[in-house]
């Protein structure tokens, strides 16, 4: 037997999707790099989403979202505690995506403690 996640509906899908993009384009092969060294600059570990949206660096590196005239943190205070965890679990999956040597190289950034 495998494990199937259950679907959760999505309930503010505007919200969702704008952060979603941004987070996708950001990890994106070509620019993910930049995002790891800002990261690395500011001081903060790639699995603290809380952290990342507060400090404005989605907005820095995603041109789009910038423009959207509203914070990322905002948009994600906006979502559903539902929705909220889908976002950080999309996130949290798409950070374990980035290339090994890439991860290697930030490796300070992927550590727990």
């Amino acid at each position: 037997m495998t494990f199937e996640q259950a679907a959760i509906r999505i309930e503010k899908e505007k919200e969702f999707a704008e952060l979603k993009d941004a987070i996708a384009r950001i990890l994106d092969s070509e620019s993910v790099e930049r995002f790891l060294r800002r990261l690395q600059k500011k001081g903060i570990r790639i699995r603290d989403i809380d952290l990342l949206l507060a400090s404005g660096v989605l907005e820095d590196l995603d041109e789009p979202l910038a423009k959207s005239g509203k914070p990322a943190r905002q948009w994600y205070q906006e979502l559903s505690l539902s929705d909220q965890a889908l976002l950080r679990e999309f996130y949290l999956s798409k950070i374990e995506e980035v290339e090994t040597g890439l991860r290697a190289r930030f490796n300070k950034l992927y550590r727990y403690y």
